[in-house]
């Protein structure tokens, strides 16, 4: 049988652009998306409307390897936009609305309203900018005050496209797709770049990892900014869903859209578990099991009970940037919970030194490495960053864990090393030492124990030294509690003690 090849017909490049041309053809006539009082499309007008823009962005000369930026909540614009720029040839970058001015002059094209023209203020070639007006929203759709800044309006880019435009289809599975932005350890943002086979990979198994059925109800309560929205966008066409678009987090219209709608599946980081299980709504128990998928800070206990006894069916997992999405899940077993490695990543932890897996014994720290379709190309013009990533067959980030004897995975400290990295730069910080404190309402928050340098004349304040991290790091990033100490606790070989740390943390936490 050697003489039978990969040929034409049989290796079409994997691409998760085509679960949109499947959607339209298999469940034309079903609602694709819904966004507050008047907008309803079905996914033949979806699919339509994507080849519309699509066919716009190529009119204008975008086509491939340029980079479409999109700076938006989660509107039905937003979700198209996940197809429609690929759809053109482009690469698609999502960016955090979250981020300042200066953060986003490190993205190449940005497009959206003021926080866009602030960044592109400075730039001497400014790109292409298109408004994506807003009719759902007050004087969302009023574009008199922005009409010499922007090129187009999104709806133009509808108007004038060819709904019969072929779009582009990927050359290779491996061509790139998307571009997503992610702190690096100087916290400057560095591009994750996934191609169409990773990213198709993904969308796949998060549906079957996470048992979706067909035509499932999906609430955006988690930004399509974090990482394409976990694949979910390209997931839920796959499977005919219902996409229920939401602007910003409103625990009591959510609660409605959940009831009006009959929402099965939403995402979104503990903190919207928190404050859904805090709402006045909390009271009326669901009349129906919605099941969530929440990932990043672990859950605390008391938001998980509160948050199942209203009908969340709550589901755990870890994902980064780099890994297009969650690929590691912890899945719920009689005796016990135990870390799932996914079909299609391959997950250990190791001794850094060694390159060793670490003895799985639940004390033994080891870094977290992974490998799988799911990880990235690589980081976009850093070939330095790709290569301290992604060696010796795995893809290592920083996080560091430990591995129980049933295979369940506890992820500690992560990101404390960036954050003391920016710490350090301040010239009065002698030591630094930062550890997750726990907090209810985030589940966790970084806390910083600081030495000072001897000698100083004038003392910072707590308030202070917040102040000069959030100047210099992310939002989430900066510590919300910082700790003045005159020496850190160290071990005989001068490393700092963090269990010693955290130990101290537990006590102010129960007195509080």
């Amino acid at each position: 049988m050697e003489e039978l090849k990969p040929c034409a017909a049989n290796s079409p490049p994997l691409t998760p652009l085509s679960f949109l041309e499947r959607a339209a053809a298999v469940y034309g006539d079903c609602t694709s998306i819904v966004y507050g009082t008047n907008t309803v499309y079905t996914w033949r007008e979806t699919n339509l409307r994507c080849l519309r823009v699509a066919s716009s962005l190529s009119s204008i000369g975008i086509g491939k390897s340029d980079v479409v930026s999109v700076l938006s909540p989660n509107t039905p614009a937003m979700y198209e936009l996940q197809f429609a720029v690929p759809m053109s040839g482009a690469i698609l970058n999502n960016i955090n609305t979250r981020l300042d001015a200066r953060t986003l002059l490190f993205v190449d094209d940005v497009s959206s309203r003021e926080l866009a023209v602030e960044a592109i203020a400075t730039m001497t070639a400014p790109p292409i900018l298109v408004f994506i007006a807003d009719k759902e929203e007050e004087r969302g759709a009023d574009v008199a005050g922005h009409a010499n800044k922007f090129s187009y309006t999104y709806d133009e880019l509808i108007e004038r496209g060819d709904p019969g435009f072929k779009w582009i289809r990927p050359g290779s599975e491996w061509d790139p797709v998307v571009l997503n932005y992610t702190s690096g350890t100087t916290s400057a943002p560095k591009g994750v770049v996934h191609c169409h086979r990773g990213l198709f990979v993904m969308s796949l198994d998060s549906l079957i990892d996470w048992t979706v059925p067909k035509n499932p109800v999906y609430l955006w309560t988690l930004p399509i900014f974090h990482a394409n929205g976990w694949t979910f966008p390209w997931g839920i066409a796959a499977v005919g869903g219902t996409n229920v678009c939401l602007r910003k987090f409103d625990a009591p219209l959510i609660y409605r859209l959940i009831r009006d709608h009959g929402v099965t599946h939403m995402c979104g980081a503990p903190v919207v578990l928190n404050m859904l299980s805090a709402s006045q709504e909390y009271s009326q128990p669901l009349d129906h099991t919605v099941n969530v998928l929440t990932a990043g800070a672990p859950p605390h206990v008391a938001v998980l009970l509160r948050a199942e006894s209203v009908g969340f069916n709550i589901s755990h997992g870890y994902g980064l940037t780099e890994t297009g999405g969650l690929n590691v899940t912890c899945a719920w077993k009689p005796q016990w919970n135990r870390s799932e490695n996914r079909g299609f990543t391959e997950i250990d932890a190791v001794d850094p030194g060694t390159g060793l897996s670490v003895e799985r014994n639940g004390e033994n720290v080891g870094e977290i490495v992974m490998r799988g379709s799911s990880i990235m190309l690589g980081y976009l013009k850093d070939p330095v960053g790709t290569e301290s990533v992604l060696k010796s067959g795995w893809f290592f980030k920083g996080d560091v864990g430990v591995i129980h004897s049933d295979g369940y995975l506890e992820i500690k400290n992560v990101s404390s090393v960036e954050v003391e990295a920016v710490m350090y730069t301040n010239p009065v910080v002698g030591e630094v030492a930062v550890v997750a404190r726990p907090d209810e309402f985030w589940g966790e928050t970084p806390c910083a124990f600081v030495s000072l340098k001897p000698g100083l004349g004038m003392k910072p304040t707590e308030k202070e030294m917040i102040e000069y991290c959030r100047k210099r790091m992310p939002r989430f990033m900066v510590p919300k509690t910082v700790s003045f100490r005159n020496e850190l606790p160290k071990t005989s070989t001068g490393k700092v003690m963090k269990f010693v740390l955290r130990r101290l943390l537990r006590r102010w936490v129960r007195r509080a």
